[in-house]
């Protein structure tokens, strides 16, 4: 099992509605086939900078490489997310 999650700022503002927009638009994400356990999470700590956090988990490493292949991840990526994430930190984990 890989657990995949990005904790992430945003160029908008708390509670505009193009933040509210991309959140939306990331649901899409867990519909790509492999997805499971899909969060949006919101950053509560005020240890980081960060307000935002996705996690999903994939069965396997192949479930992972599709996933990050997959022309709705890779649309979002280009089309959202970098012009509009200001910061992020991947981390992907898997059992020990």
């Amino acid at each position: 099992m890989i657990r995949h999650t990005v904790t992430f700022r945003l160029h908008h503002a708390s509670g505009s509605p193009e933040e509210r927009a991309f959140i939306t638009a990331a649901r899409a994400l867990a519909d790509i086939p492999g997805v499971t356990n899909f969060e949006q999470l919101r950053q509560l700590s005020q240890k980081n900078e960060y307000s935002f956090g996705f996690s999903m988990e994939f069965a396997d490493d192949a479930a992972y490489q599709a996933y990050n292949a997959h022309p709705v991840h890779a649309g979002f990526v280009a089309d959202r997310w970098v012009p509009e994430v200001e910061d992020f930190l991947e981390l992907d984990y898997e059992l020990l």
